[in-house]
């Protein structure tokens, strides 16, 4: 007799030993269907949403011309429009920040004399306001354009830090100037406010130079290699 035949026989006899028999069976069948099991199928992936370096620089493209805009706006803004409507609270007296070669303490004694508390104030307000604004956002879209158009390396970081100092100075001026309008003049005073006026109007026009030179690079590299494209037939 088969050791199987042998299991059936007292299995019957036994009914503890039939249900072991069943019940192997079971584990058995469960078994082969936990390895029949079809392993799980990885989601496709659409090609058109991955991200590609293109489309980072194309992305990084499009906050860049925002931006530029925005930087436009506030230089309007702030340089043209309200710096100079402040001239109507000061007698006609030409506002510190507007003057690139600098001023002296006679021209902050006629200012101090000509504007009262709240043309002060006003000031200050501007100062906090859209003087804030105005570097940070000109030293960011700057930095960006530098970032997706020049390669990695030292040119780079020497392109970053003329807006950085830029804004530094910018935000540093603004203080000097405020400081000049409280308490007794100091010529000293006059004089770091002056210096500082002046080295901010020397970096706006460098980091505006670098703002527009990387653009029309970048503009020109692009027109070129679209019309090599186009001459292969392949645009």
């Amino acid at each position: 007799m088969g050791p199987s035949l042998r299991r059936w026989t007292n299995a019957l006899v036994c009914p503890d030993a039939f249900d072991g028999i069943i019940g192997g069976m079971a584990k058995s069948h469960k078994k082969k269907k936990q390895y029949n099991r079809p392993a799980p199928v990885a989601p496709v992936s659409n090609p058109s949403t991955q991200r590609t370096p293109e489309k980072a620089a194309n992305n990084g493209n499009l906050i860049l011309v925002a931006g530029f805009v925005v930087v436009l706006f506030l230089f309007w803004y702030y340089h043209l429009l309200v710096l100079n409507q402040m001239t109507d609270l000061s007698n006609e007296l030409t506002m510190p920040d507007q003057m690139m070669g600098g001023y002296s303490p006679e021209h902050i004694e006629a200012l101090r004399l000509a504007m009262n508390e709240d043309a002060v104030g006003q000031l200050n307000y501007v100062h906090k306001t859209a003087g804030l604004l105005f570097p940070l956002f000109l030293a960011l879209i700057a930095m960006l354009a530098v970032n997706i158009n020049m390669p990695r390396g030292l040119s780079r970081w020497v392109m970053w830090a003329v807006p950085i100092a830029f804004a530094v100075v910018d935000l540093w001026e603004n203080r000097a100037i405020d400081a000049l309008f409280t308490g007794a003049l100091d010529p000293a005073a006059v004089s770091l406010a002056s210096t500082l006026t002046s080295i901010r109007w020397i970096l706006l026009i460098a980091t505006a130079a670098i703002l527009f030179g990387v653009l029309i690079a970048s503009f020109v590299r692009t027109f070129r290699e679209k019309w090599d494209l186009s001459q292969q037939g392949l645009l």
